[in-house]
C-alpha cells in the first residue's frame, strides 16, 4: 500500500523529540512506565499521514489493537506494518509484541476496574440517560487515572513551594479554563494566598506588567495554544515572574514557555470535546496543588480559614430554616 513520503520524517521528528540531548534516558524511561494510551495521546498532534492514523485507530478501539496482528492493525488503520513499526519506535518500544502487550495490559486492568465502559462510543439522541451517565463517569474516570500517571509531582512541589512564598499569583486563562482559573484563585484567596484570576486580556496584562521576581503567574489552556494566555504570561515572564502552565500537551507553546508544567489527560465524548472534556482533570490538579500549598502554609492557611469562615456565618440559613 502506498504511503506519503513524509511518514519517515515524521516518526523521525517524534523520535527525536523523544531522545534529544541529555533527556534521552529519561524520556524513554517515562514512554516505558506511562500507560501506553496516555502516551498515544499526548504525541497524537505530533504524528502525521500514516503515524496519525495508526494513533487514531489505537484510541478508537485498544482492546481490538491489542488482539490484531500487525497486518490487521496496519489494514484497519490504511497503512503498512512498516508504519506500524514506526509507530512502536515512536513510543519507544522495540517492536509489536511489545506495543500489544503493552496495550492489552493497559485495557485489562482499566476493564476490572470499569474504566473502560462506553469509551469512544458515540452517545446517541436516543440514548437514555442512565446510559449517558455511564459513559461520562467511565470516560472522566479514566482520564483522572491518565492524568495521575502523567503528573510529575516534582514538578507539583515546584509550583507549591513558588505559590507559598509568593507576594502575589495571577492566573491567566480563557473561556472554560477561565472558570477553571477562577476557581483556584477562590481557593487559594480562602487560605491567604493574594491571588486574581484574570479574565479580561488588556486587565491581565496591565497585572502582568506589574509583575516582579517572587511573583507567580499561572496560565491554564488544555491545548496549550492560546494565544491571549501564552502573552499574558509571557509579559509576567518577563517581569521576573515563575510562571506555571497547565495543559495537556507538555510540548505545546505554553508549556515551552513557563517555568514549570503540569500536564493532564482527557477523554472526549460526544458533546464533549477534549477542550471540555480537560476541565475535571485540571481541577484534580489544581485542587492538588492547592492542598500542597496550604500543607506548606499551615499555620497562616488555618488562621486564615477560621476568619473567613467567621466572616461569613452570619449569612448562613440557620439549622431551624430561619435566617441571622
Amino acid at each position: 500500500m502506498n504511503e506519503p513520503e513524509m511518514d519517515g520524517a515524521a516518526v523521525t521528528a517524534v523520535v527525536d523529540s523523544l531522545v534529544r540531548g541529555d533527556q534521552a534516558t529519561s524520556d524513554l524511561h517515562v514512554a516505558s512506565q506511562q500507560g501506553v494510551l496516555v502516551r498515544v495521546r499526548s504525541l497524537l498532534p505530533e504524528f502525521t499521514g500514516a503515524l496519525r492514523r495508526v494513533a487514531e485507530q489505537v484510541l478508537t478501539d485498544p482492546a481490538a489493537a491489542s488482539r490484531a496482528t500487525i497486518v490487521e492493525l496496519a489494514e484497519r488503520s490504511g497503512t503498512s506494518p512498516a508504519t506500524i513499526t514506526r509507530f512502536c519506535r515512536a513510543l519507544g518500544f522495540d517492536g509489536y509484541a511489545d506495543l500489544r502487550l503493552g496495550i492489552a495490559a493497559e485495557t485489562g486492568r482499566a476493564r476490572s476496574a470499569g474504566w473502560t465502559v462506553d469509551i469512544g462510543r458515540e452517545i446517541q439522541p436516543s440514548d437514555p440517560l442512565e446510559r449517558v451517565l455511564g459513559q461520562i463517569m467511565a470516560a472522566d474516570t479514566q482520564a483522572m487515572h491518565d492524568t495521575a500517571e502523567l503528573l510529575d509531582l516534582a514538578e507539583v512541589e515546584r509550583a507549591a513551594g513558588a505559590i507559598a512564598t509568593a507576594t502575589r499569583v495571577n492566573i491567566f486563562g480563557a473561556s472554560g479554563s477561565a472558570l477553571v482559573g477562577e476557581e483556584m484563585q477562590f481557593s487559594l484567596h480562602r487560605i491567604g494566598v493574594a491571588a486574581w484570576a484574570w479574565t479580561d486580556v488588556h486587565n491581565g496584562l496591565a497585572s502582568a506588567a506589574l509583575s516582579r521576581p517572587g511573583d507567580v503567574a499561572l496560565g491554564i489552556s488544555h491545548s496549550g495554544e492560546t494565544g491571549e494566555t501564552i502573552e499574558l504570561l509571557a509579559e509576567a515572564s518577563s517581569r521576573g515572574a515563575t510562571t506555571i502552565a497547565l495543559t495537556s500537551f507538555p510540548r505545546s507553546p505554553l508549556a515551552e514557555l513557563a517555568d514549570i508544567t503540569l500536564v493532564t489527560a482527557t477523554q472526549a465524548t460526544t458533546f464533549r470535546p477534549d477542550a471540555l472534556s480537560a476541565r475535571h482533570p485540571q481541577l484534580v490538579v489544581l485542587d492538588l496543588l492547592y492542598v500542597a500549598v496550604a500543607q506548606r502554609t499551615h499555620e497562616r492557611s488555618h488562621a486564615a480559614f477560621q476568619r473567613t469562615a467567621q466572616a461569613v456565618h452570619g449569612h448562613k440559613a440557620a439549622k431551624d430554616g430561619s435566617t441571622t
